[in-house]
């Protein structure tokens, strides 16, 4: 474990990698049939390749979020303090 503290969008990126390790399996899964010369699979299993994609989105949407959060954190710490 690390040390250090999870930041804003971590959670979706690491979502993101695991929807979109679960599309490239079911991608390889489909595909090899056709490869090997045996019957396709139904429709449902090139449904279910469609999660790369998805998994792709979910993480760059994690990215994104923290990339707008350090931002967020870099402009506060160079704004001046406000007189008193």
């Amino acid at each position: 474990m690390s040390d250090e503290t999870p930041r804003a969008g971590d959670l979706l990126v690491r979502a993101g990698a695991v929807v979109f390790l679960v599309g490239a399996v079911a991608t390889l899964v489909t595909v090899a049939p056709l490869f090997l010369g045996w019957d396709p699979l139904p429709s449902v299993a090139y449904a279910v390749c469609m999660l790369m994609g998805v998994g792709f989105l979910i993480a760059a949407a994690g990215v994104l979020r923290s990339v707008a959060d350090q931002r967020r954190r870099a402009r506060a710490q160079a704004a001046p303090a406000p007189p008193v």
